[in-house]
C-alpha cells in the first residue's frame, strides 16, 4: 500500500464519529488482510480495523460484522463499538497474542477447544441476517480460476492440485453443519492472562466442524499425540477410522485454501508481504499432509 493511501486511512480512523475527543491513531504491523490500528481516547484503548470487501478471497464486510457481534454478545471477542463501511471499531484487549507454540501446549489446547465448541454452537444461535457459507473446495476451485485468469507464476501447478483436491473432497463425505471461524490461526487467539480471546472474523461462515479442527491443526503444526487430544477432545470419544480419514482430507484442504490464498495474494494485494514465501511454504507443508492422508 502507497504511503498516500495510508495516510488517507490514517486520517479517515482518526475522524470517525465515535471519538469523544481528538486521537491520534497508532498502526499496528503484522496485518496481512487489513489495515489495523490502536486508538486510545480519553483513556480507553480501541482497536480498529480498516478494509473494504475483498470478493477475490470471499471477505464480506457485512458477514465479518454480524460474526463479530455475535461472537462479542457470547463473550468470545471484545465488544463492537462502532461500524461504517470498510471499518470495524471494538474494545482493545489488552493481552498476548499466541504464537503456534502457545497452541501445541495442552493447557492452551483445552481452552482453544473451548472457544471453538462456543463458536459452532452459541455464536450459530445469536448470528442474524444474511450469513455466508465457506466451503473450503468452492473456496479451492474459485482460487484455482483466479490463479488463471491472473497468469499465476504456479499455473503448471493448477491442474494436479486441483485433482487432488477433488479426492480430498470425496474423502470428505456427508458433513454436519456449524458456524465455522475458519482462521485459525495462533495470532487470533489473545490471552489476556484471565482468559482467552477470538479475534478476526473475514472468513466466519458456516461450515463443517471439522475444518476448524483441521484448520487449528495444520495452522499450528500439531503432533499426532495433540490431533489426538484435539479430536477426543471435541467429539468426547476417540474418533473411528471413517472421521480420522475425513479429518485428515480436511487438514490437507486447510493447507491448500491457504497456499492458494497465497498465490492470488501474490498477484492482487497491495500490503507489503513476501507472499512468493509464504506459499512455497504452505505448499511444502500442504504436500507432507497430502503424503500422510494417503496412507490412511
Amino acid at each position: 500500500m502507497s504511503n498516500a493511501a495510508l495516510t488517507e486511512t490514517v486520517s479517515r480512523v482518526a475522524g470517525l464519529s465515535c471519538w469523544r475527543g481528538a486521537v491520534e491513531p497508532k498502526p499496528l504491523v503484522g496485518g496481512i488482510t487489513n489495515l489495523n490500528f490502536v486508538v486510545e481516547d480519553r483513556g480507553e484503548r480501541y482497536f480498529v480495523r480498516a478494509g473494504n470487501d475483498i470478493p477475490l478471497h470471499g471477505v464480506m464486510r457485512f458477514n465479518e460484522l454480524a460474526a463479530a457481534q455475535a461472537a462479542a454478545e457470547v463473550g468470545l471477542s471484545p465488544a463492537v463499538v462502532h461500524h461504517e463501511p470498510g471499518i470495524l471499531v471494538t474494545d482493545f484487549v489488552d493481552g498476548r497474542t499466541f504464537e503456534p507454540a502457545d497452541l501445541r501446549d495442552p493447557t492452551n489446547l483445552e481452552r482453544s477447544l473451548d472457544l471453538i465448541r462456543r463458536c459452532h454452537h452459541d455464536v450459530m444461535a445469536r448470528m442474524r441476517g444474511p450469513v455466508l457459507i465457506f466451503w473450503v473446495f468452492h473456496v479451492v476451485r474459485d482460487y484455482m480460476a483466479t490463479l488463471r485468469q491472473g497468469q499465476s507464476r504456479s499455473l503448471a501447478r493448477l491442474e494436479d492440485l486441483q485433482a487432488r483436491a477433488d479426492r480430498l473432497e470425496a474423502a470428505v463425505g456427508k458433513i454436519d453443519v456449524v458456524f465455522g471461524h475458519n482462521d485459525l490461526l495462533a495470532a487470533n487467539f489473545i490471552d489476556s492472562g484471565e482468559r482467552l480471546w477470538l479475534i478476526d472474523w473475514d472468513y466466519a461462515g458456516f461450515n463443517s466442524p471439522l475444518f476448524d479442527l483441521a484448520n487449528i491443526a495444520s495452522n499450528n503444526e500439531f503432533t499426532e499425540a495433540l490431533i489426538g487430544d484435539l479430536l477426543t477432545g471435541y467429539f468426547g470419544k476417540p474418533v473411528d477410522t471413517g472421521l480420522m480419514r475425513a479429518f485428515r482430507a480436511m487438514m490437507c484442504a486447510s493447507l491448500l485454501r491457504e497456499t492458494l490464498w497465497s498465490m492470488v495474494s501474490e498477484i492482487h494485494s497491495e500490503l507489503e508481504f513476501d507472499y512468493v514465501a509464504y506459499s512455497e511454504e504452505n505448499l511444502a507443508r500442504f504436500e507432507r499432509a497430502f503424503e500422510d492422508f494417503q496412507t490412511f
